[in-house]
């Protein structure tokens, strides 16, 4: 090989370098395009070595102005579960379902359900009426009568105790020691000083100086003897003209020798007809509401 050929080899060789260190930077099939394209022989160019970016090089593009990646961006379908006034989740969930379970006896032993569904079912019994209104009628009327006579007690409770915990000002056990105020001052205008004496003296309390300051131990059971008592002097007194229709009807049935026929049969009908006659219900559900303002 002569001088001359050796320098036509130089830029060849210079080129096939160049393109080997480039062809390695690239994809598979990318750098197998750009070699047979070498690869034809064609002269290269003296200024500039370095060949064209292939069709399937990756090309990166810079983001937009003003976007931001987010590379740790929450899952849409996560579920996340905070406690109640930024306290701890597996206390708040204790308390709540705690709550949910004695809702029931709170119901029963705090408001006036007690008196209502007593009064209900002693003016059943006097009707002579057995299953009608039925038990769901009647535990419904009394719990809509509660409603009504506890609004607003529970607005009280909404305003002191409710609102402080959603915003996180109160923790949830301030927030029950803020609900009972309310509670006690209602339940503690219906209980007769007899029954809370009795309860102080079963626990060995000192006496307070008013009633207003009187511990839920002794204020609950209290409360309850006392609308139980208020309940049933309620139902005697409205058994009574009841049973003087039944013991007229049984005289007069006994006086013509009607002694087959079962007085009930009889007096049922007139005792409903006189409930009918005064508007019976207007006027218990009147006096009842009215016993507790």
């Amino acid at each position: 090989m002569t001088s001359r050929a050796y320098l036509r080899a130089i830029p060849l060789c210079m080129a096939l370098i160049a393109a080997s260190a480039n062809a390695a930077q690239l994809p598979v099939g990318a750098r197998a395009i750009d070699l047979a394209g070498f690869w034809q022989f064609q002269p290269p160019i003296a200024s500039q070595t370095a060949p064209l970016p292939s069709a399937a090089a990756p090309v990166h593009q810079a983001p937009l102005a003003g976007t931001q990646s987010n590379p740790t961006a929450p899952d849409p379908n996560e579920l996340r579960i905070t406690g109640v006034g930024g306290g701890s989740t597996q206390w708040s969930i204790v308390v709540l379902l705690t709550i949910l379970t004695i809702i029931p006896s709170l119901l029963i032993c705090m408001t006036p359900f007690a008196r209502l569904l007593i009064v209900f079912h002693f003016l059943r019994q006097a009707l002579g009426l057995q299953t009608t209104p039925s038990n769901q009628t009647l535990i419904g009327l009394s719990l809509i009568m509660t409603f009504f006579l506890m609004q607003p007690v529970g607005a009280a409770i909404y305003t002191d105790a409710v609102v402080p915990l959603q915003q996180s000002k109160i923790t949830p056990i301030d927030a029950l020691t803020r609900a009972g105020g309310p509670m006690r001052q209602f339940m503690a205008h219906y209980v007769r000083e007899k029954d809370a004496a009795l309860f102080l003296d079963i626990a060995k309390e000192p006496r307070p100086a008013n009633i207003n300051d009187l511990s839920f131990r002794v204020l609950l059971p209290a409360y309850i003897l006392s609308e139980l008592k208020a309940g049933f002097q309620i139902g005697a007194v409205l058994f009574l003209p009841f049973l003087v229709v039944d013991m007229v009807v049984a005289s007069i049935t006994t006086s013509v020798g009607m002694m087959q026929l079962p007085p009930v049969v009889i007096s049922t009908p007139l005792k409903l007809l006189l409930f009918l006659m005064v508007d019976g219900w207007h006027l218990l559900i009147g006096a009842l509401m009215r016993s507790f303002y």
